[in-house]
């Protein structure tokens, strides 16, 4: 199993002198945010990947056969949001769940009476509590190669990651303290009003409209939206963008000079 062998090779991490030069040429052409970080960040990521795959289990469904590729490839996307945290990756995840495309999934829904209704939808992505994210490979590899869209599936689910650690999936990850709680819930509360009522107006946004459906969306949507357009996203949305970076501990603008 190749996720096996991996993890054996990588152990409890990586370091530069064991990173295969392969794995680089490939990150750098499956995901361009790697090309583009400085040459520090990118020792720091390749030691980040080595880590997360020795602690977190990939398994291939719907007939997908996993290769190196599509491991590296959701590794390097999923530990940009972590480069600087100390410790696992993501101490809660047990596995990533990779499907060859869209995959069907049942959808829970409770209602103002406690009536609960389910229906199966296509899904390309999800992240649960219980330590598991599920994507599809064609949507984790099309993420990935287009840097410009703000539409990328791993950096979605795993913001969802982040967002369940502390418990409640509700648009505020773990913080540092309540100072940085109280400066968070304000920023983000005027950001996504203000964003609910331009998306009920029709107007367009720099953030994607799926981020109204409520504040946990809108913290993934705006944490792909960070990455993949960050400019726009300061020059709109500059509180929302400073708060994103306090938390991640990156500038994106700086890549996007190359």
């Amino acid at each position: 199993m190749i996720w096996q062998k991996l993890k054996s090779f990588f152990g409890g991490g990586t370091t530069e002198g064991v990173f295969h030069e392969e794995w680089v040429v490939l990150l750098e052409e499956n995901v361009p945010l790697y090309a583009r970080l400085p040459e520090e960040l990118r020792l720091r990521l390749n030691e980040r990947i080595g880590q997360f795959i020795a602690t977190t289990r990939f398994e291939g469904c719907g007939g997908l056969e996993l290769t190196e590729e599509m491991i590296l490839t959701v590794a390097a996307q999923a530990c940009l949001l972590v480069l600087h945290r100390e410790g696992r990756p993501y101490p809660k995840l047990k596995v990533v769940y990779l499907y060859p495309s869209t995959f069907r999934s049942v959808w829970k829904q409770v209602d103002a009476l406690g009536i609960v209704t389910e229906e199966e939808v296509s899904r390309l992505g999800e992240s649960w509590e219980r330590g598991t994210v599920v994507l599809s490979w064609d949507s984790v590899e099309h993420g990935a190669r287009n840097v410009f869209d703000a539409h990328n599936v791993t950096f979605h689910e795993f913001a969802h990651q982040l967002d369940h650690e502390d418990g409640a999936t509700d648009g505020a990850p773990g913080l540092p303290c309540r100072d940085s709680y109280r400066s968070w819930a304000r920023v983000f509360q005027e950001n996504y009003d203000e964003f609910l009522q331009k998306t009920e107006d029709g107007k367009k946004t720099v953030l994607n409209s799926y981020g109204a459906t409520n504040p946990a969306e809108f913290f993934a949507v705006a944490t792909e939206t960070f990455f993949e357009k960050p400019r726009q996203l300061a020059r709109r949305r500059p509180e929302l963008y400073e708060e994103m970076k306090k938390y991640y501990r990156l500038d994106p603008r700086e890549y996007f000079k190359k």
